[in-house]
């Protein structure tokens, strides 16, 4: 029997093939935000240096875990709802290292939040986006 494919009904893409996507977006990024290595290795919750390296010269070859996973989703998220709120690139990719004066940030960065190294942290940040988006912080 053929499937059908329709807009309702989109082909699910492995998890290989999410990895290996969510690899490539987070090298875009991660230079768009002038990442350091040792923030990205933190970000994605501190592969080994060579594990990541191995990572960014063959994506579709990485094996990832459930929580690299959830932190690359995080992560783009994060980087989405910066694209719509902030539309200038710039100001966008900007908005992670400067100081925030919202009350969930305490003068900290969302960069500085993000780097404490739970996948906690960047499911904050991303809940915050999500609410300014939506109207509200909840």
């Amino acid at each position: 029997m053929n499937a059908v494919l329709s807009p309702e009904h989109p082909p699910k893409a492995s998890t290989a093939q999410m990895a290996a996507a969510g690899l490539r977006a987070f090298a875009r990024i991660a230079e768009a935000w002038g990442l350091s290595v040792d923030e990205q290795l933190c970000l994605l919750g501190q592969p080994p240096r060579s594990t990541y390296f191995a990572w960014r010269k063959h994506p579709e070859k990485a094996a990832l875990s459930r929580d690299t996973l959830e932190r690359l989703s995080n992560l783009l998220g994060i980087y989405k709802s910066l694209q719509i709120l902030l539309p200038e690139a710039a100001a966008a990719d900007a908005w992670v290292r400067r100081p925030n004066s919202a009350p969930p940030f305490g003068g900290r960065s969302a960069l500085e939040r993000m780097l404490a190294g739970n996948v906690a942290d960047l499911n904050f940040v991303r809940r915050y986006l999500d609410g300014v988006r939506g109207g509200g912080w909840s």
